[in-house]
């Protein structure tokens, strides 16, 4: 995937949500996540056991752990480094720790997953 072509079409975005497609969804394990390089952040991909995905950088909000390398459990990911367990919707940390990763919306179509950039 190009992201610099995508930059480039972005920064003329009227706010729209521009699609992305980013891997085939069998590319991803049940409960496990596939990383996406960007020219500014890497994103994780998750996948969870109903075949739900989610998409955030890949950027736990408490010491920057690898949210990929986490335990996908539910909807939620638990941090490889310090165990903070975060939304895959939202972003934000669960319990009682506080903090949140950027989310981006998420789509699977024809076995391709889409992510949508603004």
């Amino acid at each position: 995937m190009n992201m610099n072509a995508l930059k480039e079409e972005l920064d003329g975005d009227s706010g729209m949500d521009v699609w992305t497609e980013v891997v085939a969804l069998d590319q991803i394990p049940q409960l496990g996540s596939r990383v996406i390089a960007t020219d500014t952040m890497n994103i994780a991909v998750f996948r969870t056991a109903s075949d739900e995905v989610f998409a955030m950088k890949d950027e736990c909000p408490h010491k920057k752990g690898p949210l990929s390398q986490g335990i996908v459990h539910g909807t939620s990911v638990t941090c490889p480094l310090h165990n903070w367990k975060i939304d895959l919707a939202s972003g934000e940390a669960l319990g009682p720790d506080e903090g949140c990763t950027n989310v981006f919306s998420a789509k699977v179509e024809n076995g391709t997953v889409y992510i949508a950039f603004r």
